[in-house]
């Protein structure tokens, strides 16, 4: 594992981002989620991973189905809807997020075609019974704690039929001076700059990740300093 320098040395897990906060600026909020799908298009990967790692999992001339937790703005959701729409696969996509903010933000323009987005917990969706053939997430796994990280993937097990993949940022020096510098002519007036370069300090390394993550769950390193915590449904499950 390369060396970690400073206050990049351990994860800053007791921090907690501005867009976080209750009483954060919803002027300032609906920007950072209005400038969201430049930067996950820039950074998160999320073309190369339904190219990858979901479409080879999604049947053609089935209905396949897809929950994507703490889907935030939405953006992430809308991506996937379209390249599975121009593959010509049949993708229902549901959106979950607990925080109100971000659900009006997700529902305040129409959903693409088979999409849509509650308000809601992981939990909720267990109790009601639910499944999909494929679960994700995006940069969700730094914000948890140690209890909501092992229920989130407790949950996943129990929602996915095939796969669940919770991608999110691998913690380095590189990842965090790379993004303040490639950030600072940019997104003034938002939370993106702030709270992206805290989002880099409470990620996890690709080896904490792995002490982290429970028996049947594996870790992969993605360019650029991403980490995919992927569980792979059992054939006989």
């Amino acid at each position: 594992m390369p060396r970690q320098i400073g206050f990049l040395a351990e994860r800053a897990a007791g921090a907690v981002e501005e867009m976080d906060r209750p009483d954060c600026d919803p002027t300032l909020l609906r920007r950072t989620y209005q400038q969201f799908p430049v930067v996950n298009r820039a950074i998160a990967g999320w073309r190369w991973l339904y190219r990858h790692r979901l479409r080879p999992l999604l049947i053609a001339g089935e209905d396949n189905t897809l929950l994507d937790i703490g889907s935030g703005g939405g953006d992430i959701v809308r991506f996937l809807a379209r390249w599975a729409a121009a593959d010509g696969i049949s993708l229902k996509i549901t959106g979950i997020d607990p925080d109100e903010r971000a659900h009006a933000f997700a529902v305040s323009a129409p959903p693409p075609p088979g999409v849509r987005f509650r308000r809601a917990f992981s939990s909720d969706l267990v109790a009601e019974g639910r499944r999909f053939d494929l679960v994700t997430s995006n940069h969700l796994l730094h914000h948890l704690t140690p209890d909501a990280f092992a229920a989130l993937l407790a949950d996943s097990e129990r929602l996915s039929r095939r796969a669940a993949i919770h991608s999110d940022i691998r913690r380095s020096p590189a990842a965090y001076w790379l993004f303040a510098a490639g950030t600072l002519p940019f997104f003034h007036g938002s939370y993106i700059r702030r709270d992206g370069l805290m989002s880099i300090r409470r990620s996890y390394t690709a080896e904490e990740l792995r002490r982290a993550a429970p028996s049947g769950w594996s870790v992969e390193n993605r360019p650029p300093f991403r980490n995919l915590l992927t569980y792979r449904v059992p054939a006989d499950a």
